[in-house]
């Protein structure tokens, strides 16, 4: 019996052993190495690149394959497109399109969306990598050949003498501008230029940038005041030109409107893109409060030219400037620097021609010029013509340039007359470094003016004393004492 009982204890326990064993889990193998970047063709940093379209292609160590939405995960930036995306042996390619002339761009595929056929293997880490297409100058489709009459067709005596004169001038001089100083509505720089050459500039510029301020409140003398139109008037009056373009302050809310202006501040007010969530979009429905605003501001706007179309002023009008980016100033290049661009050409256009429709047809407007403003960078006249409102709409073409330099501009000017195909006067509307109207001339540039921004005689290393002085001595150049009467 104790034999038998041994046994059995014995069975037992290994049968107790053995059903435990062949439940344990068998022990899995260490993942499989991730697939690993060897190489990208064209190369991380490649500059002039050609083409709308490019296929980059990353090599990995091993054959891969890659997630079914890699087009949706794999980005690009600055407006190109993802068109396809493809695994094949050791290569992922990544075909993008809508490249533009002299833009760069950031291809990016985030972690996971590469992977190996090992069995238990690791997905890839992010790859990304950068390249830049050359900068083609643009060709030469059209020479400047003008329309003969503004677009306005009820256009007032004193602004059709004014569009005559430019007519006669381009390809002759260049009228010489700048900005006003400080509050935006005096000759303060028209004056300190003249005391550093003995000449006014031929074109004065003023801005609409303090309109929530106007009417001014009750002991805030130092800003401006619209109601006094005596600059522009003064400067008419004494042979000038006027200008006016408009920063336009719009409030982040309705509550910032409703509540106003309490401090020495724009409080809830602002112009810049990133400073304001006000929308272009809802402004133009009718019914929403960003359309009563834009309108009533509008209607301000138009009290202030009506004065000015009262006392006989012709006005180059100019607004939402820089509308489809700036010039790469402050690291933002082809962004929407003012609210007015930030939903995109459409809407912009809208506005443009909403307001022109308002100021003329509504308030009576006829003393105004329009001009229509560019974004200057390398490669954003590729889409200045989706931003244009249309020969219709608009009178001059201007650019706004600051470059670190003063040549010609010859970029620029082919861009601009190619986008009216001639038909249409351009101008250097703003400025930092004045362009050397000499070499102007003798590129073949017909540059109407250039206005120099407020900050211009002492931020701008060209602008020299000694420069200014040549300039408005210069033959190419109008001053003020050289302009005729064109009341």
């Amino acid at each position: 019996m104790k034999n038998t009982a041994i046994l059995i204890l014995v069975a037992t326990a290994f049968l107790v052993c053995f059903a435990g064993c062949s439940k344990s889990e068998p022990v899995k193998p260490e993942p499989a190495a991730a697939p690993v970047l060897l190489s990208v063709a064209p190369a991380d940093g490649s500059t002039d690149l050609e083409g709308e379209k490019l296929a980059v292609k990353f090599t990995y160590d091993q054959n891969i394959k890659c997630k079914s939405d890699a087009p949706k995960q794999i980005t690009i930036d600055n407006g190109a497109v993802i068109e396809k995306v493809n695994a094949f042996s050791a290569v992922l390619t990544v075909e993008v399109s809508g490249l533009k002339n002299g833009q760069q761009y950031r291809i990016t595929v985030p972690a996971g969306v590469v992977e190996g056929y090992k069995e238990n293997q690791k997905a890839a880490s992010a790859a990304s990598m950068t390249f830049s297409m050359k900068y083609v100058e643009p060709k030469v489709d059209y020479e400047l050949d003008t329309v003969k009459e503004l677009s306005n067709k009820n256009a007032s005596t004193e602004a059709k003498n004014v569009y005559r004169f430019l007519l006669e001038q381009s390809g002759n001089k260049m009228l010489t501008g700048v900005q006003s100083e400080g509050t935006a509505n005096n000759n303060e720089h028209i004056d300190l230029i003249y005391s550093k050459t003995g000449k006014h500039p031929a074109l004065a510029g003023y801005d609409f940038i303090f309109l929530q301020y106007s009417p001014t409140p009750a002991g805030w003398s130092w800003v401006v005041n619209y109601s006094d139109m005596s600059a522009p008037i003064e400067h008419w009056n004494a042979g000038g030109l006027v200008n006016y373009m408009w920063h336009w302050n719009v409030p982040n809310s309705k509550a910032d409107w409703d509540n106003g202006l309490d401090s020495y501040n724009f409080d809830g007010y602002a112009f810049y893109s990133d400073k304001t969530s006000f929308s272009i979009t809802e402004a133009l429905k009718e019914g929403t409060w960003q359309h009563e605003f834009i309108m009533k501001d509008m209607e301000k706007v138009a009290g202030y030219l009506k004065q000015l179309q009262d006392a006989g002023v012709p006005v180059i009008w100019r607004p939402l400037h820089e509308a489809a980016g700036n010039y790469n100033l402050y690291g933002k290049k082809n962004n929407a620097w003012f609210w007015w661009g930030r939903g995109g050409a459409e809407p912009c256009k809208q506005l443009y021609r909403l307001m022109r429709d308002t100021f003329e047809k509504k308030y009576g407007l006829n003393n105004l010029i329009w001009v229509w403003t560019l974004d200057a960078t390398p490669g954003a006249e590729d889409e200045w013509a989706d931003w244009y409102p249309g020969d219709e709409y608009v009178d001059i073409i201007g650019v706004d340039i600051y470059e670190e330099n003063t040549d010609a501009k010859n970029r620029q000017y082919q861009a601009c007359v190619n986008l009216a195909k001639g038909r249409k006067l351009v101008t250097v509307s703003e400025c930092g470094n004045i362009p050397d109207p000499s070499k102007c001339f003798e590129a073949g540039n017909k540059w109407s003016w250039f206005l120099v921004w407020a900050s211009g005689t002492k931020d701008y290393k060209f602008n020299t004393d000694a420069y200014w002085k040549q300039v408005m001595s210069g033959k190419n150049t109008l001053a003020r004492e050289n302009m005729p009467s064109l009341k």
